[in-house]
Parts: C-alpha cells; structure tokens; sequence
C-alpha cells in the first residue's frame, strides 16, 4: 500500500521540515489561526506592522501561509512577500551602480520581470510606474506589500551603511506618497532594536508591533494532526498527544547524575516540523495508523533532534573548516550548564565565547540558537530546553552516514553566505557546487561561474570577474538562453572597463545589445561606456535613443544629464536631471552643480557640490566637476587643487578625456 496525500493533483509531503510554509501550503498549515487573524487585521488597519519573534519560530510561514491567504485579491493589490537581500546568480556587473537592498527587493516583488529593468529604479519608482488600482467605483485599492527577513538589513550593523540608509529613506518616502501602502517588516527579535532609529520615519505615528511566540500545546496538537487530513494515515488515540507532550518535556541531568524534568508551556514550530517530516519519511508504507509504540520507534524525539542537532553541526564545520569534535565540544560546554540548563553567553566583538560569530550565527539560522537583545548586547542560548538532552548526548555515533550534498545545495548556501557578506565562505560553497556537479549540469555549472563572478565584482576583481563570466557565457550559449548570455557580456564589457580596456568593453557591449536590443539597460550601460572611452557624442545618440524607447528610464536621464553637464550643455542636462527625483550618484549630484553653475544659479550648485564631495572624496569626476565650478567662480587656486586631486583619485579614476580637461585646469 501506498501513503500519499494529493494537493492541487501533486504529491506532496504533509509536514514541510526545516523549510518554511509557502503561499501554496495553506491547506496543511495549521495550528496560527489566531495569529493569522490579527495579524491580517494589524495590516489592513495600519501603514506599518512589524511582525517578529525569534528565528524558526515561524514567522515567514505565518506571513505566507497564515496571513496572505487571508487577503482577498478583489479587494487589494498584494505583492508577493520581499527580502532585501539575495545571492544572485545573475551577473551583478551587467547592472549599473545600484543599491542592493532596492534591487533585491523590486526583483522579489516583481519576479517576472527582467532584473535590467528594475536596477535604476527606487522604491516609491516602482510603486509610481505600477500605476493605481481601483475598485468599480473608482477608489484607489489598498497595496499590501510586505518585507521578509529584514534583519538581513541590519547584518553588519556595527558599522554605517550608506545603502542602508538611501533604502530606508526610499521607504519612508514611498509609504509619504502612496496613502494606500500598507507596509509589514518581518524580523528577528534580536535585530528588533536595530529598527528603532527608523521607527518614527517609517510609522510616522507608531507601527504596530506583533510578537510571534512559540505554539501552544493545543496549537501544537492541531500542528501535528491537521496535516493528515487528506492523507490515508492518521494518529491512533493519545499518540500525537504523546507527541507533543514529548516535545515539551525536557531531561534534566546535572553534571553530579541528578535527575530531573522540565516540562515547557510551549513548542518550538521548527522542531514539531523537523520530529514530524521525520516520522512521515520513516514510516513503512503499511502504516496507516500511527500508535505512540510505531512513532516511537520511528521518530523517537530526542533521537531524532540529536540527528538534526548532528548534522546541522556537521554542515557548519565542514562550510567553515572546523574540527566537528571541537564544535560539538563548544556548544556542549558553553551552553549548558553544570546543573544541566540553558547557558546565555553574550556576543563578542568578533568571537562569542571563543567561537567567531559568523559560526554562533550559522547554529542561529539553523535553529539550534536563539538570540535575544538585552541591556544593547546580543544574548544567545539554545533555541529551546527540548535541545538540553540531545545536545548532551550528542556524540558522532549519534549521526550515522551523512547525506551527499547535492551541488544545488552547495550553491544555495552560497547565496545565503553572499547575501550575509561572508565573501570567503560563499566562494568555498560556490566552488564546492562547480566541483561537485555533474559535467552535463550545464545550467548549474553556468550559474555558478557567473555567482563566482560576482564575488570577484564584489571584491574589486575585474580580471578575475571577467574571467568567472566568460566561463559561464559560453554554457548559457549551449543551452539557447540568448538573454542570459547578453547579460554576462554586459558583465564583460564592466569588468574590461574596470580594467582600463575600454575599446574592448564598447566591443563587448556592442554585442551584448545586438543580442538583446530590447534590454534599455544593456543600451545604457553601451552608452556609458562609450561616453569612458571620449566618444561623448555617440554616448548620447545612444542614450537618446533609449529615452525615445522609454522617456522616463532614470538610468539613461541620469548618464544623459550627467553627460551634457560635462559637455557644457546646462540647460539640456537641468531638463534630464530635473526629472530623475533620486540623483544617488554623487557624480551624478556634482554634474547636477556644474550646470547650476553654468547657469549661475551658485547657492544650489554649491550645496549640490558639498554633498557630492561629502559622500564621494576620492572620485575623480566628483573632483573634476568641483574644480569647473571653482574655476567659474574665479577661484583658480581652488580649482587647480580640486584638479590635482581628480587626477590622482582612483574611486573610480577619471577617464581619458576627462584627465585632459584637468589638466587645461591645472595649465591656467
């Protein structure tokens, strides 16, 4: 006999594991129908809700399966949930300097179109270019757009975050200019307080604050049984109560052999899943009724947590190049006392108990920590008391053979390694996943040249990004997926600029536009490119001819404002830049001062030049553009300061023809 259960004419598992709930898992989601309700009812009635608890507490499931559900889309424009973070595989170099927390974003909202079109957008853009739905009688539809794991925003908070904060900004703006947005910011507890500074901006009331806690046991109870429905097995009577009552009861051994146990007045949602998916897998295919006598024989819960526990471990020492023995031995020592409780330990600069955090972290995301902010330091402990007894039993024998990890898998860790700013680890994970795939996976093989192309992007290596891209070009060409080779040719054509090789980089993009000659953004970028290489005229015929295709794509009013401005053209650059609300750029800000100065307009030029060298003192275009307007002030011992310093910065260093025109600076 077979066990199955049927959704929607597709097998599936009753019990989703580690791995969140989606929109789609509604009908075995079980066990938050309050939770739903008032959270649903938090954001219909407010512009911003916070929703938050501690990791695998369930938050991302109760905002997809629980909440969205529950929102009726007669009545409403709703975005599917955001995150501000991601791990692409798309090459970052074919995009212009973006924010990634916008770009991330915009591509989670709005996954069906092309990332190229969505990079020079802001936030309160996206909203305004969506346009307004209405009801049929003419009033505008609320928006329900929500922000998933926003404490990936907060990652490296110890140090400032310009994107950070242009994002935030780009937030508080739109929710200004949209009065039908209702915005919800899922969070981890810990980064709870990380949000506070932006909290009167955001709510410019208050937001409304939502903690989600773990089950109770009744809800725990309809966790456990209610996925079954539908399937042909079934609990016997008193075995899922057993269950969850074993999922509260903890043993308590001190380090003198005294016994004890604890009995907890909730049930974490992680480890009901994992204990559950586990005996649904196990189970012989015979069984269709569950007796306490067969559930625990196939998932004996403290047995099977030690097994999570083991090979959670053994993932992250075998990701960060750790002894498994000296890692078991950490988590034992550290987190569980003599008496045989929880142990919190506080988060170090940059080593928690000896352990870098980067590792305490990884047990965070895992499930095996929780954290919890307390008098302003990070507070971490063990995700709940059900974990003392296998922790302390935990020894290798208890894993038995680990499962091969599939090259998929290797990648995805990658991404989340990436998406965390841990560079070193997301190359080991991408090359781990090249090594391992088979040699006709081109698909994955592609992907991940082009991921480790974007590491090398990130670190300021443009010889060893093209060479990561070019690999990854010619397999996308195998598999006909002309766009995605057009887009790793724009990625060339930056990393070949990078490296001063201009005339190779017009070549470069010059192909990747004839193959898509659609993708404004590739036209742009060719336009920029040209414009380095001291063709400024062909630069804006380019440029042009992309605005008479879109008149609003910032991207090209930005270059093409910037472009005129440095040809002397004030009055045409004022009318591209004028229409871009969001200059960002600094260079593009400073270009933006040239032509105000031109037009002698210097009060606004002046404050637009103060900013742009605030943010950006080692550009050379930044620098060059503030020496011409100093020399139209007369002030040429300014100026040709401002042009020495623009020959000699390197962020990013002036082109060809630029380098000429701070020199004539310096002859006067």
């Amino acid at each position: 006999m077979t066990v199955y259960t049927v959704r929607n004419g597709i097998n599936e598992r009753p019990y989703v594991g580690v791995q969140p709930f989606r929109a789609e898992d509604g009908d075995r989601f079980f066990g938050r129908s309050t939770e739903s309700h008032d959270l649903a009812a938090l954001w219909r009635a407010n512009r911003l809700t916070v929703l938050y608890g501690a990791s695998g507490v369930g938050k991302t499931s109760l905002l997809m399966a629980g909440v969205i559900p529950l929102l009726d889309p007669r009545s409403a424009e709703i975005l599917p949930p955001g995150r501000v973070c991601h791990g692409s595989t798309f090459p970052l170099a074919a995009l212009p300097e973006h924010n990634p927390y916008t770009v991330a974003l915009l591509t989670s909202w709005s996954p069906d179109e092309p990332v190229t079109s969505l990079s020079g957008l802001a936030v309160p853009d996206f909203l305004r270019r969506r346009g307004q739905r209405t009801d049929r009688y003419g009033h505008p539809l609320p928006v329900f757009a929500a922000i998933d794991q926003a404490e990936e925003l907060f990652a490296d908070s110890t140090h400032p975050n310009r994107h950070r904060k242009l994002f935030l900004d780009e937030l508080v703006e739109a929710l200004d200019e949209h009065p039908d947005l209702h915005l919800l910011l899922s969070i981890r507890e810990s980064s709870r307080i990380d949000l506070a500074p932006y909290e009167h901006d955001l709510g410019r009331a208050s937001p409304a604050w939502f903690r989600l806690l773990p089950l109770t046991p009744e809800a725990a109870l309809e966790a456990v049984r209610g996925p079954l429905e539908g399937t042909n097995r079934s609990f016997a009577p008193g075995a899922a109560e057993e269950l969850v009552d074993d999922l509260r009861t903890s043993e308590i051994v001190s380090a003198v052999g005294q016994r004890s146990s604890v009995i907890a007045e909730d049930v974490e949602p992680a480890l009901l899943q994992i204990v559950c998916s586990q005996l649904w897998e196990a189970l012989p295919e015979d069984i269709t009724v569950i007796t306490s006598s067969e559930r625990r024989t196939y998932a004996e819960v403290g047995r099977t947590l030690a097994e999570f526990c083991g090979r959670a471990l053994a993932a992250i020492a075998d990701e960060r190049g750790l002894p498994l023995t000296d890692l078991r031995l950490w988590l034992q020592r550290t987190f569980i006392t003599e008496l045989g409780r929880r142990s919190t330990v506080d988060e170090g600069l940059t080593r928690t108990a000896g352990v870098p955090n980067a590792v305490v972290r990884a047990l965070e995301n895992r499930h095996i920590l929780k954290a919890e902010r307390r008098s302003g330091s990070r507070w971490y402990e063990l995700a709940h008391d059900r974990l003392i007894e296998p922790i302390r039993r935990l020894d290798l024998t208890a894993l038995g053979p680990l499962p091969r990890v599939k090259p998929a898998e290797y990648l995805r860790t990658a991404a989340e390694a990436l998406a965390a700013g841990e560079l070193a680890l997301a190359q080991k994970q991408a090359e781990k996943a090249l090594h391992t795939s088979a040699a006709t996976d081109l698909r994955l093989r592609a992907e991940a040249e082009s991921f480790l192309g974007n590491i090398a992007y990130e670190r300021g290596e443009p010889t060893e990004a093209e060479a990561r891209y070019r690999a990854a070009a010619p397999l996308f060409e195998v598999l006909r997926d002309t766009p995605a080779v057009a887009r790793l040719l724009a990625a060339i054509g930056h990393s070949l600029l990078a490296q001063g090789r201009r005339a190779e980089a017009v070549d470069t993009l010059s192909a990747a536009a004839e193959r898509v000659p659609n993708d404004l953004t590739v036209q742009t970028e060719l336009g920029r490119t040209l414009w380095h290489l001291g063709q400024p005229r062909a630069a804006i015929a380019v440029l042009t001819g992309v605005l008479a295709i879109d008149g609003n794509a910032p991207e090209a009013l930005r270059a093409r404002g910037e472009f005129l401005a440095d040809g002397g053209d004030a009055e045409s650059a004022l009318r591209d830049l004028d229409r871009v609300r969001r200059q960002q750029r600094p260079a593009v800000r400073a270009a933006r001062g040239l032509a105000l100065a031109t037009l002698r307009n210097r009060g606004s030029a002046d404050q637009e030049i103060d900013t742009a060298l605030t943010e950006a003192p080692d550009s050379g275009p930044v620098l060059l553009y503030a020496a011409r307007v100093a020399a139209l002030d007369g002030d040429l011992a300014t100026a040709a300061d401002l042009a020495r310093r623009a020959l000699a910065a390197t962020t990013p260093a002036l082109p060809p023809h630029q380098r000429e025109a701070a020199l004539k600076l310096l002859n006067r």
